[in-house]
């Protein structure tokens, strides 16, 4: 597959991008700094230059042209202000899935945050990112794009285990960004989790086992 990945040089991304290059996929990282390519070609992905803040629909349109599939992993940050939430979180994201309708890019897998909720508090802090990030997420699941909604807990830097608790709804808990990138690999060689949402946290089935069940669940 040509797989899209925003966000191409977040933490959730640079441990995606090998994984999908060892799979023999061809992988572009979008990126807002030009500093940031060798770091995405260390991993065997390419890197493309594109503010998701700056550009236009057209504009990212003629940039991307033909993929098989958009993995939305770009996000505002904790330390950005509540317009960034809005700009990134939720616009980057509505562009993205107006580029991959316009081009025929059919698979969009979106990087979603346990608690979000299109009718959050828009209080300028944590609930506008909540707010933020429901509203892409309902915009996302009325594309008509066979989407994916991962929602991981909190996010940590420890190494990866392999084994997650992955369900409509599970009990709040932390995550490695590793195991992040491992889940988001393997639905996107799971066709049968299109137009499902689930939460992630760390636990005890293997992530293939783990995916494999949600997408039986699905049928």
């Amino acid at each position: 597959m040509d797989i899209v990945i925003a966000g191409g040089h977040g933490k959730i991304a640079l441990h995606l991008e090998p994984l999908l290059v060892e799979a023999g996929h061809r992988v572009r990282g979008l990126i807002r700094n030009p500093a940031y390519a060798p770091d995405l070609e260390a991993r065997g992905a390419e890197a493309v230059v594109a503010d998701l803040e700056e550009l236009d629909v057209d504009a990212l349109a003629a940039l991307l042209g033909s993929a098989d599939a958009i993995v939305f992993a770009a996000g505002a940050g904790p330390g950005s202000g509540p317009q960034r939430k809005w700009t990134v979180d939720y616009a980057g994201a509505v562009k993205l899935m107006e580029v991959a309708r316009r081009n025929g890019i059919d698979r969009y897998v979106m990087v979603g945050s346990m608690g979000a909720d299109p009718d959050a508090e828009d209080d300028g802090g944590f609930g506008t990112y909540l707010r933020a990030k429901g509203q892409a997420d309902l915009k996302l699941t009325e594309s008509g794009l066979a989407y994916t909604i991962v929602r991981p807990g909190g996010l940590t830097d420890d190494l990866g285990t392999g084994h997650v608790t992955a369900a409509e709804h599970v009990d709040r808990g932390q995550i490695p960004r590793a195991d992040v990138a491992a889940v988001l690999a393997t639905v996107l060689a799971t066709p049968g989790t299109a137009g499902l949402a689930f939460q992630l946290v760390s636990g005890d089935t293997p992530i293939p086992e783990a995916i494999a069940r949600l997408a039986r669940l699905r049928t």
